[in-house]
């Protein structure tokens, strides 16, 4: 199963980085969070990644293009051009870059990886957000429903908008806006999505979290999967200040992966 990671947005929020490099580049503990995600997908199997780029895209194709090199020790004839590597990289992945545009919304991007994703289900996830989710276990969730696509709900305090689940049910009902005293579950990313999504989602300029996941509510093909453990997204400088402290602390909750 593919992942496909959205990867194209500004990062208003995180201009203090952002304006040198996407958010998805900006580091924690010396690695883009990109790296992370990707790490804790390929704990559980998933190597094959679809990256949704857009704003600054070429950042994330060096970084892909220069993996290896960056990574390992090796011997390099200016001569010839010729490379021997000394050591092997651990990360067996399979890594796409895909330019979807600088000014598209997320729908937008995710319908223009269409020809890469419709062969199947496939995971699908933000670029700026970590969690200790068993992401196996919600593949096998959302197998066992006849959704379109299955979110994970996570418990955030703030600024986000919550979930209406629908009570002894696995579907969500609809979004209401959230207090911050408001304990209700919100939409953490981290989906499993059916081919049948990219037919709800109209062009460049469609938002993902709007009418595509409206019109699967209406359907009752939305649902989702309960996280009950750690989540955090890095949508400023003080959500970053958080990750970096505790990868710096070794008391990293998300990563789940063996050095």
């Amino acid at each position: 199963m593919k992942v496909a990671i959205l990867a194209g947005g500004f990062g208003t929020r995180l201009s203090e980085e952002t304006a040198i490099c996407p958010k998805p580049m900006v580091e924690v503990g010396g690695r883009p969070i990109l790296w992370h995600i990707m790490k804790n997908y390929a704990h559980h199997g998933f190597k094959e990644f679809v990256v949704l780029g857009g704003y600054k895209v070429e950042y994330i194709r060096d970084y892909f293009l220069n993996y290896r090199g960056n990574r390992t020790d090796y011997t390099i004839d200016l001569n010839t051009g010729a490379i021997d590597w000394l050591e092997s990289v651990n990360d067996d992945w399979k890594v796409t870059v895909l330019d979807t545009g600088a000014a598209a919304m997320t729908g937008g991007r995710i319908k223009k990886a269409k020809h890469l994703l419709s062969e199947g289900p496939f995971c699908l996830t933000y670029g700026d957000g970590v969690s200790d989710v068993d992401i196996t276990a919600l593949v096998d969730s959302h197998r066992a429903s006849n959704n379109w696509c299955t979110l994970t709900a996570v418990t955030q305090p703030g600024r986000y908008g919550a979930l209406r689940l629908k009570k002894n049910s696995s579907h969500v009902e609809g979004f209401r806006e959230k207090g911050a005293t408001d304990g209700g579950l919100i939409n953490g990313g981290f989906f499993v999505c059916e081919p049948e999504v990219f037919e709800l989602i109209d062009d460049s300029q469609s938002v993902w979290e709007n009418d595509p996941m409206d019109r699967m509510i209406k359907l009752g093909k939305l649902g989702y999967y309960h996280h009950s453990g750690y989540w955090q997204s890095m949508d400023t400088l003080r959500d970053r200040m958080v990750l970096e402290a505790a990868w710096a602390e070794g008391n990293a909750p998300w990563k789940l992966w063996k050095d």
